[in-house]
């Protein structure tokens, strides 16, 4: 039973990591509300988190390989030359990626010993709905342009935005989609943005906590160890279906295309309370 709600989890962070409704709101709220035999104590989980998240980025890796070859060798090429389309956006997301990966290193405990309980994740989540609400209202008022043509500081401002996610029920994707749609970006430019930029947050995050993966090798119980690789290759296969379904979905939604994963997060976040309190 644990083996298979742990793959369980891993299909549930695979999805929810590059949605825009929060995997580290859903990973306290639904194991805990549907009462799943996880014990997010015990010394072998916080590796199998580590497999989960390497796993997610992998799989943006995987989607967005055309993207970082071109990035990486235009910027190579142009020697960092700002007039190049290709150096200039590894420029932004360099700069975008540094507010939050300030924050996370600094503030992630703190943070997250602060605000992991069950209700702060179910009243973030319906903050994180209205946040995708207003991001919809945002996106008939201001002026589109190219990523490439973004300022600086709004490259700055998305990446803390992106910090934000630090906190549970907050989206990651979320934020930097509403930030992107704030900065003038239309929904396909700001998805991709946002992915490009999660893709070495993300992949960072669990590289440093590789060490505590093989510190804690020995605790894993007999015959969990292949649960948990199995689980990091269904958070891999499942970030990678959400992603190429919401890049094809943001290309065809000019308009609302957030209102429906604002309305599912106000909903899921009072009926997590309901249901928590009740």
């Amino acid at each position: 039973m644990l083996a298979l709600h742990l793959l369980l989890l891993a299909i549930l962070q695979g999805i929810t990591e590059l949605f825009p409704i929060s995997s580290l709101g859903h990973s306290i709220l639904v194991p805990a509300i549907f009462q799943w035999p996880i014990d997010r104590e015990a010394p072998w989980f916080l590796p199998y988190i580590v497999l989960l998240h390497l796993g997610t980025a992998a799989a943006l890796f995987v989607y967005f390989w055309r993207d970082w070859f071109a990035l990486l060798g235009g910027t190579w090429k142009a020697h960092g030359n700002l007039n190049n389309p290709d150096a200039r956006l590894f420029w932004l997301l360099v700069v975008g990626t540094i507010p939050a990966g300030i924050l996370g290193l600094l503030l992630e405990h703190k943070i997250r010993a602060l605000f992991g309980g069950f209700l702060v994740a179910a009243v973030f989540l319906i903050i994180n709905g209205i946040i995708l609400l207003i991001g919809d209202s945002l996106k008939q008022r201001v002026a589109r342009h190219e990523i490439t043509s973004m300022g600086w500081s709004r490259a700055v401002g998305i990446g803390c935005a992106q910090a934000l996610a630090l906190i549970p029920g907050i989206s990651r994707s979320g934020v930097t989609l509403v930030a992107g749609v704030w900065s003038g970006l239309d929904y396909a430019a700001s998805a991709r943005f946002s992915f490009l930029l999660a893709t070495p947050i993300i992949g960072a995050a669990g590289l440093l906590e590789v060490p505590k993966l093989f510190k804690h090798q020995a605790v894993i119980p007999e015959g969990l160890m292949l649960t948990l690789l199995l689980g990091a290759l269904l958070a891999g296969i499942f970030a990678w279906l959400s992603t190429w379904f919401l890049m094809k979905y943001f290309k065809r939604h000019e308009m609302a295309a957030l209102r429906p994963f604002g309305i599912y997060c106000l909903v899921a976040g009072v009926v997590a309370l309901l249901i928590h309190y009740a």
